[in-house]
């Protein structure tokens, strides 16, 4: 027969894994969110826009069960090491999702003020940054539920290719902006959709350093790979 201890055990992985699980839901929840909120403004689709919105109420609370549940695990089984780390690590974690879910919100709100206008310009740029934000959030929530640092660490690595395409977005939205004054509403709309899927990016790589340091008990030791560099930019006036 199995010990008492070994009953404890197995009863502990078996609410690691019930805690990992969670994540997961949590982040398939997100990653749904963020895949309609693109389709929201790619396709000018309302049904997509108020799908995003109304499953945002729905990432919350799966953030307050996911607290309430590490706070009764650190309570009642006082971990130590890894488990530890793996703990504290789903808060880190789940913040992070929670966050993502407002910006996808976010953006979905804009594209249903963006289809009053009739934007004379293609979203080719933004579609391709979208495409990229969902491609890092679906392998970042694979590597939560495998622990897999390697995959963190692709997400990790492939974030400067979501703020190159960003800052090249800002470039482009701002010259439109400048050749037509009609232009800047949509424009500038435009600009914090594209600010909200980087961030959204951001976040998929802050997911990737908590994982690793989880899994491995050290932190990434490099810089973190960067390309925006919006907040400095500033519009050329002829004058040096």
């Amino acid at each position: 027969m199995a010990s008492d201890a070994e009953h404890i055990v197995k009863s502990f992985e078996n609410e690691l894994n019930r805690l990992r699980a969670q994540i997961t839901e949590m982040g398939g929840m997100v990653e749904l969110q963020v895949v309609n909120a693109c389709q929201s403004v790619v396709a000018r689709d309302q049904d997509a826009a108020t799908a995003t919105v109304t499953m945002d109420p729905k990432v919350d609370e799966a953030e307050r069960e996911i607290e309430q549940f590490v706070i009764r695990l650190l309570a009642l089984r006082q971990p130590m090491a890894a488990d530890l780390r793996h703990i504290v690590a789903a808060l880190k974690i789940t913040g992070d999702l929670e966050r993502m879910g407002d910006y996808a919100a976010n953006v979905a709100k804009r594209s249903v003020v963006l289809q009053q206008f009739s934007l004379p310009f293609s979203l080719s740029g933004l579609a391709h940054m979208g495409e990229l934000v969902q491609e890092n959030l679906k392998t970042i929530i694979d590597a939560i539920g495998e622990a897999n640092i390697e995959k963190a660490l692709e997400v990790w690595r492939s974030d400067e290719r979501i703020d190159d395409i960003y800052n090249a977005l800002f470039r482009e939205l701002v010259t439109y902006m400048m050749e037509d004054p009609r232009n800047i509403t949509p424009c500038t709309h435009l600009l914090f959709i594209a600010k909200n899927l980087e961030r959204i990016g951001d976040h998929a790589t802050n997911i990737a350093e908590t994982l690793y340091y989880a899994v491995t008990g050290e932190n990434l030791t490099s810089a973190r790979p960067k390309g925006d560099m919006s907040a400095y930019a500033v519009v050329r006036t002829g004058r040096e």
